[in-house]
C-alpha cells in the first residue's frame, strides 16, 4: 500500500497543491493544507472504493481539509497581510503596487462571495473553478446529475456577482 500511495502522492500532488492554492492565494497555507490532505487520504486510503476518479476523492478530502481550517482559525478574508503585500510588490508579475493590491482585493471579494454561498453552491463552484472538474465529475463526486451540476453553477454565479456588485456598489 505505501508504494501504490506514494505514486499517488506523486502524480496528484501538484493538481491538490494548485487547487488549495487557488482557494487560499497562500503559498505556505497551501502547502501545509496539501500535506493534510494527502495524510488524511493515507489514513483513509483502505475506503476507497474507487467509484470516483483519485482526483476527485482528493480533491473532495483537500476541500474539507480547507473548509475545516477555515472553522479553526476563524480566517478573515476582509485583511490582506503585509507578506501578501509585500510578495505583491516585489514579485516579477506587479508592475503598479496600486493595481496589484486592486487585483487581491478583487480576489479577496470573490472568496468572500464563494465562502457566503449556499454549500451545495459552494461545492459545486469550488470544484468547477478550483479543480477544473467536468459537470460530470462533479455531479458523480456530490451524488447529483450532471445538469444539476451545470444549474447550480450558473445559479452560484449570478449570486457572487451580485453579492460583488452590492460590495462594491456597481
Amino acid at each position: 500500500m505505501n508504494r501504490e500511495f506514494e505514486a499517488l502522492y506523486k502524480e496528484y500532488f501538484p493538481r491538490i497543491f494548485a487547487f488549495l492554492y487557488k482557494l487560499t492565494g497562500q503559498r505556505d497555507l497551501a502547502e501545509e493544507l496539501t500535506q493534510e490532505t494527502f495524510y488524511q487520504a493515507f489514513v483513509s486510503f483502505h475506503r476507497f472504493r474507487g467509484d470516483s476518479d483519485v482526483f476527485t476523492w482528493l480533491a473532495s478530502i483537500a476541500k474539507h481539509t480547507y473548509y475545516r481550517y477555515l472553522r479553526k482559525n476563524k480566517y478573515k478574508v476582509d485583511s490582506i497581510s503585509t507578506d501578501q503585500i509585500a510578495d505583491i510588490y516585489f514579485g516579477e508579475h506587479a508592475e503598479h503596487l496600486e493595481d496589484a493590491v486592486e487585483r487581491q482585493l478583487q480576489l479577496e471579494s470573490t472568496r468572500k462571495a464563494l465562502r457566503a454561498l449556499p454549500d451545495k453552491y459552494r461545492d459545486v463552484t469550488i470544484l468547477r473553478i478550483y479543480a477544473d472538474m467536468s459537470y460530470a465529475e462533479i455531479g458523480k463526486a456530490l451524488h447529483i446529475s450532471e445538469n444539476s451540476a451545470r444549474v447550480i453553477y450558473h445559479r452560484a454565479k449570478k449570486l457572487m456577482l451580485e453579492a460583488i456588485e452590492n460590495e462594491y456598489d456597481m
